[in-house]
């Protein structure tokens, strides 16, 4: 239902588009030329806007910032130096995977330790618990305690 809907929809944007174009090229040059003009000066009092652009984590430190100084410095392909980080910096920008990876490993040991303790219980359980009197009954049972022997 919606792909129907969308289809619609996208046909309908496409003859108000050739609906559109066929009236401006039947405009007159005059009125052409007058709607340029307004554009030219609407564009010129427009006002500069904040853009904020997001830059990956892993991407090397000022690589947004170097393509937009670069642009202004007249850097070819806009693009700034590289800078080189200090190793204590790349030791500040590693701290956060040392710490995931020394507790991954404490979870991995704290599992392990449960996990051993668990089936230690259930041993003693096992070596420390009474048969009843009916595995003595048992002819298999009794079977099996002579050949052990």
């Amino acid at each position: 239902m919606s792909s129907t809907l969308e289809n619609k929809e996208l046909e309908f944007v496409r003859e108000l588009r050739r609906a559109l174009d066929e009236s401006a090229a039947s405009l007159p040059a005059s009125a052409t030329d007058r709607l340029a003009a307004a554009r030219r000066t609407a564009l010129a009092h427009k006002k500069a806007e904040l853009v904020f652009v997001r830059v990956p984590a892993l991407a090397p430190a000022g690589a947004a910032v170097g393509a937009l100084a670069g642009a202004s410095t007249g850097i070819p392909g806009g693009l700034a130096a590289p800078r080189r980080r200090s190793p204590l910096a790349r030791l500040v920008l590693a701290w956060p995977l040392v710490v995931l990876v020394a507790g991954l490993f404490a979870i991995a040991y704290f599992e392990d330790q449960q996990r051993t303790a668990e089936l230690a219980d259930i041993d003693a359980a096992m070596l420390s618990d009474d048969l009843p009197l009916t595995a003595y009954l048992d002819h298999g049972f009794n079977a099996y305690l002579s050949r052990s022997h």
